[in-house]
């Protein structure tokens, strides 16, 4: 009995080679948290004490914005009486002097922002051109002693300053210049806010900014010059790039609290006599809240004004991410 045979393939034609099986590499075993935790335990032991700081400072502080929504009395329960609902945002809302300390909050905040946020970068691009190591330590030793001093010693040393018979006074009198009034007259005290921001906060807010200046690389300093760039030039194209992802990050940091205006320093120089243009969100918290027991009315101001910091640093964040292709999350 004969067999059939299966036909030979074409003349020119090879079968394929049959397929190899792939082998499977083998997942890399996941390490579960708890052995990391075993493992580690000693690093994991360090964020203990932050953790508890924000969440004894910080989170379980906001359970108390709920009498925000109900009525608050001294000595009774700590989360208010009774339920109101949005009564103390409506008081606020139709309070003129409310509105008043709004427009000089955003008036301080964006004056700052403006005047405060450039001083550091410009400050540091100076010392970095410096080249005798002596005088640029003598210059940033001078610039960052202020940050140093007491929010109390720097309040005190303006309102000495700007005295009626102060040293800023005496130097105006030489030249025939009638005394000023700095500390009692509203026009002053934005001027008088915002210059002592920057006497205190340039020289600490440049130390970033010559961090981030020692990563950028010779090499494209040495290409510029190549090119025919001069120094002008250096650092507009190079320079600025360079620690451009650090100023966009404290930009985005700033605005966040672009309504959170100092406190203690508004509180030490202002007085009524400059309330029209120096009084702000959190003095007016402080008064109304501990000065005249108000509690649900400042905390409803504080929430409405924690939500737009929220809005702002959110969407400064986002408009960074789309523009710049940096962000902080």
């Amino acid at each position: 009995m004969s067999t059939s045979t299966p036909p030979a393939p074409p003349p020119g034609t090879q079968h394929p080679p049959p397929a190899k099986p792939v082998p499977r590499r083998p997942a890399p075993a996941r390490t579960g948290w708890r052995r990391a935790l075993r493992r580690d335990w000693q690093l994991y032991s360090l964020a203990v004490l932050p953790l508890l700081f924000f969440l004894v400072f910080r989170y379980l502080p906001m359970i108390g914005n709920v009498i925000a929504f109900r009525r608050f009395e001294p000595g009774g329960s700590i989360l208010g009486e009774q339920w109101v609902g949005l009564r103390y945002v409506r008081m606020f809302l139709t309070d003129p002097t409310f509105w008043q300390v709004f427009r000089n909050t955003l008036w301080l905040g964006g004056l700052t922002l403006v005047f405060c946020f450039p001083v550091p970068v410009v400050l540091a691009l100076l010392l970095n051109e410096v080249r005798r190591q002596a005088l640029k330590r003598f210059v940033q030793s001078v610039s960052y002693l202020p940050h140093f001093l007491s929010i109390v010693i720097v309040a005190g040393i303006t309102l000495q300053m700007l005295a009626t018979d102060g040293p800023v006074n005496h130097v105006l009198g030489w030249f025939g210049h009638e005394p000023i009034r700095f500390m009692q007259e509203p026009g002053w005290f934005r001027a008088v806010y915002v210059g002592s921001e920057i006497w205190q906060t340039a020289g600490w807010g440049t130390i970033l900014y010559l961090a981030a200046l020692t990563t950028i690389d010779e090499d494209l300093y040495e290409a510029a010059r190549i090119d025919g760039a001069n120094r002008w030039q250096q650092t507009w194209h190079v320079t600025l790039p360079g620690i451009r992802p650090t100023m966009i990050t404290l930009l985005i940091l700033d605005i966040g609290t672009f309504m959170a205006v100092g406190f203690e320093k508004v509180l030490l120089l202002y007085n009524p006599l400059t309330y029209p243009t120096a009084d702000v969100i959190s003095t007016y918290l402080y008064r109304t809240g501990v000065e005249s027991n108000s509690f649900s009315y400042a905390a409803a101001i504080g929430l409405f004004e924690a939500v737009i910091g929220l809005v702002l640093i959110t969407s400064a964040n986002r408009l960074s991410r789309r523009t710049a292709g940096t962000s902080l999350w």
